[in-house]
């Protein structure tokens, strides 16, 4: 089984981008984390990066084919984008979108989201965690859908 995992805007900064908020862990960190965890859960996946909308959505467009789910951090697309919002409902595939930050515990524009109305879940103000459990509760999911 494929998950493909998408890292928003300004993800590839974290480890130096305000710690205080998204935590010390780097994005290499992370990803290297869902691998081994994924790994463990007889997964596969496919990570994607970018800090353009366009090229997010190119992917979600292509991925849709080989993937059984999508693991996202839309980052600052979460509260601004209706084409990202679209796009996950386009390709059919079950979403759990993913925060290291509480959004909801900081400035109010955050605290809406155009991704958690299509998502099968959101887990949000873990840390590097929030990923962890995002893709054991996406596993979870599709192997819930499989029987």
């Amino acid at each position: 089984m494929k998950i493909a995992v998408v890292h928003g805007p300004n993800l590839r900064l974290l480890g130096r981008r305000e710690p205080h908020v998204y935590g010390a862990s780097t994005l290499g960190e992370i990803d290297e984390a869902l691998e081994a965890l994924a790994e463990e859960l007889g997964l596969e996946l496919e990570i994607f990066q970018s800090n353009h909308e366009g090229a997010i959505l190119d992917f979600l467009a292509e991925v849709s084919s080989r993937a059984q789910g999508v693991l996202i951090n839309p980052g600052g697309l979460t509260h601004t984008s209706v084409s990202l919002r679209d796009a996950l409902v386009g390709v059919g595939l079950p979403v759990v979108e993913v925060h290291l930050s509480n959004p909801v515990a900081r400035e109010e524009f955050r605290h809406r989201s155009y991704v958690s109305g299509v998502a099968v879940a959101t887990v949000a103000g873990l840390g590097k965690n929030s990923y962890l459990f995002g893709l054991r509760g996406l596993a979870a999911h599709l192997a819930n859908l499989n029987t």
